[in-house]
């Protein structure tokens, strides 16, 4: 008989297991954490829309849309595609549900999106991201609030350091429109010398040649003119209104006059979260004011801003992965505990405790293993507390052991679980009585 072949994954797809698991929850349940403190909604959108609503987004002549799109027709004939982004997704749902009405919106979602790329470190064809969007509101207030969100989701998950927000501002379209001229005049005048990418972009979309990493293109962009010399009164009181509003927030920036966004909707804000930490691929965070999206999708003129963040990104910026916590550790001892050890977890979980049973090995491996985990406490049942109806409750940070009505535990675990918020909560007071006094020092 043939040995059956074990089937593999898709390329630049990936199993999320372990410690990447827990990097990637964390990840997901910090963003849905500050998303609250913010007021943002949550909402979810099919994995597949018809492929004009990211062909009109994207624009029919970028990279997504020609290269990267996993697009198929169904068996009733339409074109369907797998988001590679949130934004247009959103956009649409903003339309057909007619939300109209209820502008501004603030959303926000995260999940799986599907791009035909190359897979590399922290980049995959199914990847995960985090969206958040302000729809229906033009006033540089709104751009100044997404970055806060953006700034304290990074300071949550303790990644902030080495993380820059980089900040550039488009114009408006009049602003645009100029600068974009001027661009395409000064690489046609070295379109000879472009890489053959750049020479392709500047007939479709010539602003994405001012990023563009090939070597023999950095001294022409680096020569192009810059977009302040376009900016009208407008924009320039716009973009002031947004650096003056970081200021006041305390999130730090850095101008970048090169950070530039290809299609032709975007206006205003661009901005981009960068580190090197991630190697050559150092954006975390990105996003802009997206003002003309809905209207090419069929809508009134509607502004709106977003940003989006690779979830695996972030997570490999994470210092250590953050385990699932078990407060309590079970210990039965012998086969006649087990029930009553499966009946003691179900009470304490439905008390809001998690709770692990420890099984198997010797008593001294399990109790390393409760340790191992963190666990606040371990209750052990063996033949006399069987007979008694009682258990042994050992408090595991002080070693202190106490025999209990199994009533009793849930009292006990309460306490212990506020003695240690009450640590947490000193230790980050003298974290910051020691930020305060180093500042003093720099000072």
């Amino acid at each position: 008989m043939a040995k059956i072949q074990t089937p593999q994954p898709v390329r630049g797809t990936q199993d999320i297991f372990g410690e990447d698991q827990e990097r990637f929850q964390h990840v997901a349940e910090t963003f849905e954490r500050v998303r609250r403190l913010y007021g943002f909604k949550g909402v979810q959108m099919p994995v597949f829309e018809p492929t004009a609503v990211f062909a009109r987004s994207l624009g029919e002549t970028t990279d997504v849309v020609s290269k990267e799109m996993y697009s198929f027709e169904d068996r009733g004939g339409d074109s369907l595609t797998l988001r590679p982004e949130f934004t247009a997704g959103i956009s649409r749902a903003f339309l057909t549900n007619g939300w109209q009405q209820h502008a501004p919106m603030k959303l926000s979602t995260h999940g799986p999106l599907f791009r035909y790329e190359r897979p590399q470190k922290g980049r995959y064809r199914q990847f995960h991201q985090l969206d958040a969007e302000i729809i229906g509101a033009g006033e540089a207030a709104a751009d100044v609030e997404l970055l806060c969100f953006a700034d304290q989701l990074l300071k949550e998950l303790g990644i902030s350091d080495g993380v820059t927000l980089q900040l550039n501002t488009l114009g408006d379209a009049e602003s645009r429109d100029a600068w974009r001229d001027a661009l395409v005049k000064h690489f046609q005048a070295n379109k000879a010398d472009l890489s053959q990418d750049s020479q392709d972009r500047l007939e479709r979309n010539p602003l994405r040649i001012l990023d563009s990493k090939e070597r023999q293109d950095r001294p022409i962009a680096d020569s192009a003119p810059e977009i302040d010399a376009y900016l009208s009164d407008e924009a320039k009181e716009f973009f002031g209104q947004v650096t003056e509003g970081l200021d006041a927030c305390g999130v730090a920036w850095e101008r970048n006059s090169r950070l530039v966004r290809g299609l032709d909707y975007y206006r205003h804000t661009a901005f981009e979260f960068v580190t090197d930490r991630l190697g050559a691929q150092g954006t975390v965070l990105a996003g802009g004011r997206y003002d003309g999206l809905i209207e090419s999708l069929g809508g009134p003129a509607t502004p709106a801003v977003g940003w989006a963040a690779g979830i695996e990104r972030l997570g490999m910026l994470l210092d250590e992965a953050i385990p699932d916590p078990v407060e309590l550790a079970i210990l039965p001892m012998g086969d006649d505990a087990i029930m009553k050890a499966l009946s003691v977890a179900s009470e304490m979980r439905s008390s809001q405790f998690s709770a692990e049973i420890f099984a198997r090995g010797k008593f001294k491996k399990r109790m390393a293993r409760a340790n191992q985990v963190g666990a606040l406490a371990a209750i052990i049942i063996g033949e006399d507390e069987l007979a008694s109806g009682k258990v042994q409750f050992k408090n595991l940070a002080t070693g202190e052991q106490n025999e209990l009505e199994l009533a009793d535990v849930t009292e006990k675990m309460w306490d212990l679980r506020f003695s240690e918020d009450l640590d947490n909560f000193e230790s980050h007071l003298d974290d910051l009585e020691q930020e305060v006094a180093q500042s003093g020092e720099g000072d």
